[in-house]
């Protein structure tokens, strides 16, 4: 048995899809560093990047296809599809940004370049990690857009552990660089999820 896609749908999956190249073309042609000396390293962080990658991988495998009894119904498909489509692509956007604002200093590994500089400008001054929250918006768009219901619900508990393990082992660095400094702006700026602050007139 096989479930009849939309085209809408069909459109916002081919969508999600080309936000996924771009998001991992942000990391392909990011400035590289010339000849930056890397002064402290935190290997435990790889942990963290495995488990973000097998959240990834649930919901690109737990497809709808498979588990036609999981269908939900057609208009509800849709309505996530547009919130797929629109977190998609707010997410590439944020985490293509945050590779600018970073510049040479961005690297998959947690660790301190010589010279290092504590970054708290564009996306930074509202989330200490935005690349963190820009892949978390994709996994969402991805399972609304692709999975059954309740592959987010397994996906998203190991997507936290794996980035849990990141921001501690990336955060211990940057309490050993900058001392009080990087104490002061997390105590300000959230982690992850940004905090909005309404303004009083």
């Amino acid at each position: 048995m096989t479930i009849h896609l939309p085209g809408f749908v069909g459109f916002a999956r081919l969508f999600i899809a080309l936000c996924w190249l771009a998001f991992l073309a942000g990391f392909a042609f990011r400035k590289r560093p010339a000849g930056g000396v890397t002064q402290r390293r935190a290997p435990a962080a790889v942990t963290g990047i495995l488990l973000q990658s097998v959240a990834v991988v649930l919901v690109w495998t737990l497809l709808a296809e498979r588990f036609p009894d999981f269908a939900l119904p057609e208009v509800v498909m849709r309505v996530l599809s547009v919130l797929a489509v629109l977190l998609a692509v707010a997410s590439v956007w944020l985490v293509v940004d945050a590779i600018r604002v970073l510049g040479r200093q961005w690297s998959i590994q947690a660790r301190l370049l010589e010279g290092h500089r504590l970054v708290v400008a564009g996306p930074y001054s509202h989330m200490r990690h935005p690349i963190y929250t820009g892949m978390l918006g994709m996994l969402v768009a991805t399972g609304f857009a692709f999975s059954v219901c309740w592959a987010l619900l397994i996906a998203l508990p190991i997507f936290a552990m794996g980035t849990a393990i990141r921001v501690r082992a990336e955060e211990h660095l940057l309490h050993e660089a900058f001392g009080e400094d990087y104490e002061a702006y997390r105590r300000y700026v959230p982690a992850v999820i940004p905090r909005w602050k309404i303004r009083s007139p």
